[in-house]
């Protein structure tokens, strides 16, 4: 999916225009990115969170030439989804969380 994929699906589930859409959309992604500069945790319920994490100065190697380069420390960002979030993508369609799969063989009987 792509951001104009969500716009459209912003717009279409909630009845609003595509610029209307557009504006949610972005007005959401530039709240995220602002609050992980200023280096605060954004957390949503039953999606996930992000945060930033340090990374350390290293030293690289470039590709090309082999060279040595030396590589800063800097911030990335990162997503831990949550639980809910892995259930839902790891059950069909119409399962609920802790159900069985049918395809999940079942343990034979006991003799």
């Amino acid at each position: 999916m792509t951001k104009a994929d969500l716009i459209d699906e912003v717009s279409r589930l909630a009845e609003l225009t595509r610029k209307d859409s557009e504006v949610i959309v972005e007005t959401i992604f530039d709240s995220i990115v602002r609050s992980l500069r200023v280096g605060d945790k954004i957390e949503i319920r039953g999606f996930g969170s992000f945060r930033t994490r340090q990374r350390k100065p290293r030293v690289g190697r470039n590709p090309k030439t082999g060279d040595r380069v030396e590589v800063p420390a800097k911030k990335i960002p990162f997503f831990k989804p949550s639980k809910e979030l892995k259930d839902l993508v790891n059950n069909a369609a119409g399962e609920h969380p802790g159900s069985t799969s049918p395809a999940t063989p079942s343990a034979p009987p006991a003799q």
